[in-house]
Parts: C-alpha cells; sequence; structure tokens
C-alpha cells in the first residue's frame, strides 16, 4: 500500500522496549525469580512472554517451567525485584525525546498502547514527566484480550478519532507488531536487541531505532 506523508494523523507507541529499557530489567528480574527456584529464564522463555499482559506472561512462565506457585505469587515477588531496579537502571531507548519533540511541534496526537499494568506503565512514565504528552495510555487493564489480539490498537484508534489506517504504530516485538497489523494499522518494527530473533515478516517495514530517518520522512517532520 502507497502511504503518501498526508496518510497518519496519529502515533502510537508501545511502551517496553520500545520507549524505555525496560526489557533489561525484566530480564534481570525474570533471572532472579527463577534463579531462586533453581530454573532458567532461557532466551526461548524471554520470547514466548515478551509483549504479553503481565498475568499472561508469568502464566506462560509458570507453565513452562512447571511451577508451583501462583501468578499473584509471582507478580508481587516481580515487583519487589523490579521497583529498586527503576531507580538505577532505567533509561529511555535512543531517539526517545527528539522524536517526542517533532511529533508535538508537528501538532500530530500521539497515544502509548502497552500490554504493561496501568501502575506499572505510569510509575515509568512519571519518571521522565511523559503521561501527560500523551493524548491517553491504554494498558493491560483497559482490554479485554491482549495483545497479539488487535483489541488494544482498534481501541487507540477509535479514542484517536482516526481509521486505524491512518494511525502510524512503533512496536519492538512480535507479539505487539502482529496486534498492530491486525488492527489495520500501519506498523513498524523497531527491534531491540531482546526482540532482534522475532518475526517481523508483517511489518510496513523495519526501523533501525528511534532515530531511523524512514519515520521521520514518513510523518513529514524535520530531522533533529
Amino acid at each position: 500500500m502507497n502511504y503518501s506523508s498526508h496518510s497518519f494523523e496519529a502515533v502510537v507507541f508501545d511502551l517496553d522496549g520500545l520507549m524505555f529499557n525496560t526489557e533489561d530489567i525484566y530480564l534481570q528480574v525474570g533471572a532472579e525469580v527463577l534463579r531462586r527456584r533453581n530454573k532458567l529464564f532461557t532466551p526461548e522463555l524471554v520470547d514466548a512472554m515478551m509483549g504479553l499482559r503481565p498475568a499472561q506472561a508469568i502464566a506462560r512462565m509458570i507453565e513452562w517451567h512447571n511451577l508451583s506457585d501462583t501468578v499473584q505469587q509471582i507478580e508481587a515477588e516481580s515487583r519487589a525485584i523490579f521497583t529498586p531496579l527503576l531507580d538505577t537502571q532505567l533509561e529511555p531507548m535512543p531517539g526517545l525525546f527528539p522524536l517526542l519533540d517533532a511529533i508535538e511541534s508537528a501538532g500530530i496526537p500521539k497515544a502509548i498502547a502497552t500490554s504493561s499494568s496501568r501502575r506499572f506503565a505510569e510509575e515509568v512514565l512519571g519518571r521522565f514527566a511523559l503521561i501527560e504528552r500523551f493524548t491517553f495510555l491504554l494498558t493491560a487493564e483497559d482490554v479485554n484480550h491482549g495483545k497479539p489480539n488487535p483489541e488494544i490498537y482498534q481501541i487507540a484508534a477509535k479514542r484517536l478519532g482516526v481509521t486505524p489506517t491512518a494511525m502510524f504504530v512503533l512496536e519492538d516485538s512480535q507479539t505487539g507488531l502482529t496486534s498492530a497489523v491486525a488492527s489495520g494499522a500501519y506498523a513498524v518494527a523497531v527491534p531491540s536487541t531482546h526482540s532482534a530473533r522475532h518475526d517481523f515478516s508483517q511489518a510496513a517495514w523495519i526501523a533501525g531505532g528511534l532515530n531511523d530517518p524512514q519515520i521521520y520522512a514518513l510523518l513529514s517532520l524535520p530531522l533533529p
């Protein structure tokens, strides 16, 4: 499909691994949770969990290793490990702030659609005063069906008042990309080091990062 520079009326960002290096921290948390149980957080398990809502991801971990813990127990333990790490390790992904500045200067509405919980997403975004810079934040609690189901991006399009085809979506995982593509959005893959193995063949194209000049070109934004 040929998209002109005027086709995109809104931009929607995923959060984890795309806007922030939270996947790095998740790896440490998952590894520690499983280390305590003499299990390994393998790359295959990481891939199987990435992009899912927290409860779904933890359930996948429990099933994968046949753990006796409940989802609630693992979730509470993970949160206790995770929160202190945010203080020392949380960082924006390269190119995030210049891209946000350029989108805002162009007057293009933008939103976030994440599989994370609202509590977590607001904690991360709040540390960088980003919540108020987005039209809205959609989280795990806002949908009945998490990614790869397209529901979250369908809701995003409706709330933004645009057709899905006029929505420019940035995703870093195969699960998230599948969700965006299924909604009808123009979905761009922005792989991180943790999702480089994922299948992004559905993507409109694969960006080299949030600072990729083609993102700016398609949105008719001046390069920073």
